[in-house]
């Protein structure tokens, strides 16, 4: 009797486990642990940089003394986001982070898309912060009588957060835990003393007042809720690049979900409190409105000299700017690891798939995003100048690149609160909550979708109005999404092999 060949399968597995696989380049294991996820992570959100920025503009340009309470809506929607997100990571862990979710519920070719969008993101982001840490650099220098060009020391900056992220990520997370302990210490400090001396503005923590805006007054222009609102949303960004980290953390099932929340309910707490402390230097909601639209760069300069002393507010001037650094590399590190898993996965140039032999860091990787920082603050100086620090640096390198990013990261974070509820009504079915993986998913996806929509509603006020080419932001971001979903289709098509592992590598071995 003849014997008869095995059935192939229809169906490529679900996930293919590299833990076992020697021909898989992995990242080093157990290198940090949770306070390492969390300097990884919550230095992305860069506190100080988020305050001294976004609140003056939450302040002067939509809600005004409800400020406060705005923050403490962004903290209550990106809490119930990171209930699902956290779900799926004690699922899989994976260096894919948003990609590799999205694969597994809404398909691979959406969720290559999401992943090719989420890198393109996460690498403006880098180039992005270079220009906010040039900018206030070159005051700061200038105040010493050096003059050093804008565009120069941003690339400077690219180049060196290449060199100290070569090695592996311990290394990085402990040049952040710096930057971030001295930066909240400094802020907690500021809130202390202005709490303690200035005025208390009770109404500002209404959660009702984040959905009134401040009115016209006088010379004062009105503010719009949408702008506030989006403002306070993008101080977060940077948080949920925790799952990103699980090949690399100790005890990722864990870690992962404790890094998540700790930092979107502890940026939450801090963000509330800041502002909120911000606006206690001001003997009115009207003069922290007319600081706020009239000085924003000393909204919280002006206060802090005042109550908490010179030296207080020397030492912010100096720490925005290690802050954007800090910023700056926690992005770069993210950028990485997702160059790393796709990569490794076949789906861009195999090469960046490698890890270092000594540090197990994804090195290529590393090198690819701080020469794509590079093109793009190259691009920038020699397109629009490198006459206008404020307006080329601050207002368009810093301002409107993190505009373009954002579009992107918040439509995917939407994406993957709507993967999480499929993938588990389709493949896990008997693990269903009502709360986890259900309603909180579908509050995520309304809720951050609305926010989508209310930044291309206020596109003008963030630029489109000044910059012509902002206006272009939507559409290149769709068609760097639907870049990637066309790849993943060709590889569907051409390359099975390789697309049958498109957000499926998991590391199970940890």
């Amino acid at each position: 009797m003849a014997q008869t060949e095995p059935a192939i399968p229809t169906t490529p597995s679900e996930d293919f486990d590299v833990s076992a696989q020697g021909d898989v380049a992995k990242l080093k294991k157990g290198a940090i642990g949770l306070g390492g996820v969390l300097f990884l992570t919550v230095t992305g959100s860069a506190p100080i940089t988020a305050m001294l920025l976004n609140t003056p503009i939450v302040v002067g340009s939509g809600e005004g003394i409800g400020t406060p309470a705005a923050f403490i809506v962004a903290t209550v929607v990106l809490t119930i986001f990171s209930v699902g997100y956290v779900a799926m990571s004690r699922k899989k862990t994976t260096a894919g982070g948003f990609y590799s979710y999205i694969s597994h519920g809404l398909g691979r070719e959406i969720g290559f898309g999401a992943g090719f969008g989420s890198l393109v993101a996460y690498g403006v982001f880098e180039a992005s912060l270079a220009g906010g840490f040039a900018y206030f650099l070159n005051l700061k220098l200038a105040s010493f009588g050096v003059n050093i060009g804008w565009a120069w020391l941003a690339l400077g900056m690219v180049v060196l957060i290449g060199v100290l992220t070569y090695f592996d990520v311990s290394f990085s997370a402990k040049i952040l835990a710096i930057g971030l302990i001295t930066e909240v210490l400094i802020l907690l400090l500021f809130d202390g003393m202005l709490l303690a001396k200035g005025h208390i503005y009770w109404t500002a923590l209404n959660p009702v007042n984040a959905f009134k805006a401040f009115p016209a007054t006088g010379k004062l222009a009105a503010g719009a809720v949408g702008v506030g609102l989006f403002f306070a949303f993008w101080s977060w960004v940077g948080f949920e690049m925790a799952p990103n980290y699980g090949e690399e953390s100790r005890d990722p099932k864990k870690n992962v979900g404790r890094a998540m929340y700790i930092s979107v309910l502890g940026l939450g707490a801090f963000y509330t409190l800041t502002s909120w402390a911000s606006l206690a230097g001001y003997p009115s909601a009207n003069a922290a409105v007319a600081s706020a639209q009239g000085d924003p760069a000393n909204f919280f300069f002006s206060t802090s000299t005042q109550y908490a002393g010179h030296w207080v507010t020397s030492v912010m001037s100096y720490l925005i700017i290690t802050g954007s650094f800090a910023c700056g590399m926690a992005f770069h590190n993210t950028t990485a690891r997702y160059a790393y898993s796709l990569g490794r996965e076949g789906m861009l140039p195999p090469i960046l798939g490698k890890t270092h032999p000594k540090w197990q860091s994804p090195h290529i990787a590393s090198i690819a995003t701080s020469v794509l920082s590079l093109i793009i603050i190259g691009l920038f100086a020699i397109f629009i100048g490198t006459n206008d620090p404020s307006s080329q640096a601050y207002g368009q390198l810093y301002g409107l690149m993190a505009v373009m990013g954002v579009i992107i990261i918040l439509s995917v974070q939407a994406l993957v609160s709507l993967a999480v509820l499929v993938y588990y009504l389709r493949f896990h079915r008997d693990e269903v909550h009502w709360w986890t993986t259900l309603l909180a998913p579908v509050l995520a996806f309304v809720s951050q979708g609305y926010v989508v929509y209310l930044l291309f509603e206020n596109l003008n006020f963030l630029g489109a109005g000044t910059y012509g080419y902002a206006k272009l932001f939507g559409p290149i971001d769709a068609a760097v999404v639907l870049l990637g979903i066309g790849l993943a289709f060709y590889y569907k098509r051409y390359k099975p092999e390789t697309f049958d592992k498109v957000g499926r590598l998991i590391n199970e071995g940890l």
